[in-house]
């Protein structure tokens, strides 16, 4: 080999290993179509082949959607995921987004509080399935989010949760960006989605509200019986007797006497609850529970709930505790409470569908009604959106 032949060759060499390695020694993939990017999560995410998250199939029934002016993409979706599972997004690298919503949990926490940087949450942690096609567009318990975008920011900004509060010390937003801004797979992700490297809090958050907005399940027992049917109404065929008499009792309005007892009809869950997306009704407004999560004092204002999808997982077992309190323990517990309903002092706010006649409802439920209604609502839970893994870490 003559002298410039091994210079040529001493060249070749160095490009494939600045190629094949990225600023923290880890094996990256080039996108060949996108020459300037690398895929800094190897056997993760291959820019060439990206995950599925904007044709992914939603079925003819499911009418709500509140994308607005945020369509989900493949590349925003990815990038979303990535900033979803990254640790760096608090300010001492040690939660993340995940971190209180948990894929194996349907996306929710088992925990009655969760882990913050700076102590427990002070709601218990909603799950995030089907958040893209909820019927209320706002988000938290209370509401105080109007759009999923405006809500992907604000546990990143919050003392407690994440740590970049710019309060009690805290940095503020601008520090986070100026370190995401630092960090390699960023450069190469945000250029890759917006065609810029430049990090903003609007492109978090339209990356992460896509993500979420992907989060979907509808591969449930419930879906595969309502594509066979006309409406809600008609009988399943893939029920059981007892799935079905549940079924009705939820959707069902119940038949009260003058001091709000049930004589006869369902149960009435479809008012604030309506099939097939079993998203809370936009109207809505407390449904007495008015607790505070380890405080004292009461709390009128969670006037919002998850989706029903998903509330268990297939088999029945909890995907964590239920209400912005968590101290609801079990479907059974969630039942006995909208079937006895406390008037309590204080709650100016509670839903008055929740009051027939003035009287906190007496829903009379049998033993028979109550495990009907627990076997309809785990009729409402998938498979796949435990398991995806276009929906699991990137991270090692």
């Amino acid at each position: 080999m003559n002298k410039i032949s091994s210079l040529l060759f001493f060249v070749g060499l160095l490009v494939f290993t600045a190629c094949s390695k990225n600023e923290s020694n880890e094996t990256t993939v080039i996108a060949d179509s996108y020459p300037n990017v690398t895929a800094t999560f190897p056997g993760k995410i291959d820019l060439n082949n990206l995950s599925n998250y904007a044709n992914q199939i939603i079925p003819s029934y499911i009418t709500k959607d509140n994308t607005a002016g945020n369509p989900v993409t493949d590349k925003g979706a990815t990038l979303g995921r990535v900033l979803f599972y990254d640790k760096n997004l608090s300010s001492n690298n040690t939660i993340s987004c995940s971190s209180c919503h948990i894929q194996a949990n349907a996306f929710g926490d088992v925990a009655i509080a969760s882990d913050g940087i700076n102590g427990k949450t002070t709601r218990h942690s909603m799950r995030l399935v089907n958040s893209r096609f909820s019927r209320e567009n706002k988000f938290f318990w209370d509401e105080r989010a109007a759009t999923l975008e405006l809500q992907t920011t604000q546990p990143i900004q919050n003392h407690i949760e994440m740590g970049f509060s710019g309060t009690l010390g805290d940095a503020n937003l601008t520090v986070l960006i100026s370190k995401l801004q630092n960090i390699g797979y960023y450069k190469e992700l945000f250029k890759y989605t917006y065609g810029s490297e430049i990090i903003t809090e609007s492109k978090i958050q339209l990356a992460l509200a896509q993500f979420i907005r992907s989060i979907q399940s509808f591969d449930s027992k419930y879906d595969a019986g309502r594509v066979l049917v006309a409406n809600d109404g008609q009988p399943f065929t893939n029920f059981t007797t007892q799935e079905n008499q549940g079924k009705n009792l939820f959707l069902a309005p119940p038949v009260f006497d003058a001091t709000g007892n049930r004589t006869s009809g369902g149960v009435g869950c479809a008012v604030c609850h309506a099939a097939p997306e079993f998203d809370i009704d936009p109207n809505t407004k407390n449904n007495g529970i008015i607790g505070i999560l380890n405080a004292t004092g009461i709390d009128i204002t969670n006037t919002r709930a998850p989706s029903l999808r998903d509330l268990v997982k297939p088999n029945g077992s909890s995907n964590g505790l239920f209400m912005h309190t968590g101290n609801l323990t079990t479907l059974q517990n969630v039942i006995g409470h909208y079937g006895s309903i406390n008037l309590a002092p204080g709650n100016t706010n509670l839903d008055p569908r929740l009051a027939p006649n003035g009287f906190g409802q007496k829903l009379n439920l049998t033993a028979p009604e109550v495990n009907a209604l627990v076997a309809f609502i785990q009729t409402l839970s998938g498979t796949n959106v435990y398991v995806d893994t276009k929906w699991s870490t990137p991270f090692k």
